[in-house]
């Protein structure tokens, strides 16, 4: 009896060592359809990945296992997505970049579930990135001093002018992440002159993070995996590793993340062990047939 366990105990440890090995990879490049102008890339229920484009607003779904992708929300007139990023509810929270709106869809029909104007008509906006907390969307605008803050339940919205935040030309606020108790803290980063922003979701106060000798210069999207912040750089093409003191108030870059498939990464998505990162390729003409694809690399 012993012995037949002990045997059937090595077969299927042996067919499970043959399906290990029979199953194919991950791919480490994920092509997105050509012409698609993508800017944000978040990750959602089971680890599928949602990448918006920016002139139409449309967001692909897309399989990190096999490559394969299908249309979430359908684009129209009036739309762009920026950064994005989906909740526990299967809901996608979409900047809308210079229409100054921030955009709620569900992630399984595509269909709209709210739209919000953010920035006041007639005032220069581009509503940049997002990050949710349990009852707050909070948005980041890169032409205005202040963080949208939509409540989670859809019911409204407050702007949260920010105290003490240097605003300076061109491209200001970009990723932004919650963190510190309560989710009460958000970090953001001022990529037209490499700062890290600590910000008070209550008051707006916002303080500059020590960050050394280093600075964040060309900043996009942030990541934050407990103490270690993830800052893409776009045009500088590397992911810049900080690990964050206690307080937030000072960070220290201990390393950076590069890759020869890198061609201006905006922003990032954390899927098990890998991050993929979205290639905008600013600079180089955007036309129906330019090539767009997401980078995987690892998280260390």
């Amino acid at each position: 009896m012993q012995g037949r366990l002990i045997a059937a105990i090595t077969t299927i440890a042996a067919l499970g060592v043959a399906v290990a090995a029979g199953a194919a990879p991950a791919p480490d490049r994920i092509d997105l359809p050509n012409g698609w102008q993508p800017e944000g890339v978040a990750s959602g229920h089971g680890g599928e990945l949602f990448v918006g484009s920016i002139p139409t607003g449309s967001v692909l779904r897309v399989d990190p296992r096999t490559g394969e992708s299908a249309v979430a929300v359908p684009g129209g007139e009036g739309r762009a997505a920026i950064g994005l990023k989906v909740d526990g509810d299967g809901r996608l929270f979409v900047a809308g970049g210079p229409t100054g709106k921030a955009f709620v869809y569900d992630a399984e029909s595509g269909n709209e579930l709210a739209s919000f104007q953010l920035a006041p008509a007639g005032e220069p906006t581009f509503v940049n990135d997002v990050t949710l907390t349990k009852g707050t969307a909070y948005f980041t605008d890169s032409a205005r001093s202040v963080v949208y803050a939509v409540a989670t339940d859809l019911s409204g919205l407050q702007e949260l002018p920010l105290q003490g935040f240097d605003l300076q030309p061109g491209n200001n606020l970009n990723g932004i992440v919650a963190t510190g108790q309560k989710r009460q803290t958000l970090l953001s980063v001022q990529g037209n002159v490499g700062r890290l922003w600590r910000i008070d979701a209550k008051t707006g106060d916002a303080e500059q993070v020590d960050l050394g000798d280093a600075d964040l210069i060309n900043g996009d999207g942030l990541l934050l995996k407990g103490r270690t912040l993830y800052a893409v750089q776009n045009r500088s093409n590397q992911i810049a590793v900080l690990k964050l003191k206690k307080g937030f108030r000072r960070a220290e870059v201990v390393r950076t993340i590069t890759n020869p498939d890198f061609d201006v990464p905006t922003t990032i998505a954390r899927v098990g062990g890998s991050l993929w990162a979205v290639n905008a390729r600013f600079g180089t003409p955007a036309t129906p047939e330019t090539e767009y694809w997401l980078t995987r690399v690892g998280l260390r």
